[in-house]
C-alpha cells in the first residue's frame, strides 16, 4: 500500500522492530509542512515513534489539508477527503512500523487541531487520544458524520486568550462538547494569539508522558 501523505518519522534511537512504541501523528496547521511540529514533542522521541503527516495541497511555500470557503467553513468535500485518507495512513503507518495500535495519539495545531478532534470523533478508541491546539470541529462533523463513543479516548484542548484566529469562545465551547463525550478531557487557556507558548508546550508533554504511564498501570 503507497502512502496516503508525504511523512516524516523520527524512531528512538536504537529501536527495536520486535517490540512496539506508541506513536505520536502530528498535523500541522495551514502554509506549513511536516515537520514544523516535531519542535514541540522532540523531547518525547526516545519514548514515542513521532510521524509528522504533510497536507498535500500547496499553500504558498507550505501545504494544507484542505482549502476553505472562508474562516472557520472548511470546503466539505476537501474536508472530507481529508478525514478518510488521514485514517487510511494512520493504519498504513501502524502496519508499517512496530507501533502499538493501542497507544496511538494525534496532535495537531489550527487546521492539524481541527483534523485530531474529528479523527478522534470518527475512530474513537481505535486512538488512545489527542492534542488539540487552538483548533474547533466543525458544525458539519457534529450533525452530519457517524460518530464514534470518545468516553475512553484521552482529549488534551489548549486555546489562546487572545487568538486572532479563533476567538477564546471557540476554544471554551470546543472544550464544553468534547466535556459532554469524555471524562477524559483537560481543557487549559493561555495567555497568547494564535499560537503555542512555552508553558503549553511544557503541559502537553507532561500530559502525554502522564497518560502513557497512566494507561500502562
Amino acid at each position: 500500500m503507497k502512502a496516503p501523505y508525504i511523512y516524516d518519522v523520527s524512531l528512538p534511537s536504537g529501536y527495536d522492530e520486535n517490540r512496539v512504541y506508541p506513536v505520536i501523528f502530528t498535523l500541522h496547521g495551514k502554509g506549513s509542512n511536516e515537520k514544523n511540529m516535531f519542535g514541540l514533542v522532540e523531547s518525547l522521541s526516545e519514548e514515542f515513534i513521532i510521524i509528522g503527516i504533510r497536507g498535500n495541497m500547496i499553500l504558498g511555500a507550505g501545504f494544507q489539508y484542505y482549502d476553505l470557503k472562508s474562516l472557520g467553513h472548511p470546503i466539505r468535500e476537501q474536508f472530507d477527503q481529508a478525514v478518510s485518507q488521514l485514517q487510511q495512513f494512520i493504519e498504513y503507518a501502524t502496519d508499517k512500523y512496530p507501533i502499538d495500535a493501542k497507544h496511538r495519539y494525534l496532535l495537531g495545531f489550527s487546521q492539524g487541531a481541527i483534523l485530531s478532534m474529528t479523527l478522534a470523533l470518527t475512530m474513537g478508541n481505535l486512538l488512545r487520544g489527542i492534542v488539540a491546539l487552538n483548533g474547533y470541529v466543525p458544525g458539519f462533523v457534529k450533525t452530519d458524520y457517524e460518530l464514534k463513543s470518545v468516553q475512553e479516548v484521552s482529549v488534551f484542548i489548549s486555546h489562546g486568550e487572545y487568538d486572532s484566529v479563533f476567538p477564546i469562545s471557540v476554544g471554551t465551547e470546543t472544550a464544553a462538547y468534547f466535556e459532554g463525550l469524555t471524562p477524559l478531557l483537560t481543557f487549559k487557556a493561555y495567555p497568547s494569539d494564535h499560537g503555542v507558548l512555552p508553558q503549553n508546550q511544557q503541559d502537553l508533554i507532561a500530559w502525554l508522558r502522564q497518560n502513557l504511564g497512566s494507561d500502562k498501570l
